[in-house]
């Protein structure tokens, strides 16, 4: 949907993704759904909003995913 959303959790970035991280993500999601790169003045809050929403469903999944073999891959 969004190439420019990279994949935030092991392997793929080598540590844990950063809240700076996520909110990247979070902002190219929002602008991508609501087609807006910058919001107008009227819609800047709800925009917010949803970002900082979806920042914190990411920093969840995150820390809720179990990724088979990334503490073999860690020690190894």
């Amino acid at each position: 949907m969004c190439r420019s959303i990279k994949t935030l959790r092991p392997p793929a970035l080598p540590e844990k993704a950063t809240e700076e991280d996520m909110r990247a993500a979070a902002l190219q999601y929002v602008r991508k759904v609501s087609g807006f790169r910058a919001p107008a003045a009227h819609n800047r809050e709800v925009f917010d909003e949803a970002v900082d929403a979806v920042a914190e469903a990411t920093r969840v999944l995150l820390e809720g995913l179990e990724v088979r073999g990334a503490a073999s891959a860690a020690r190894g």
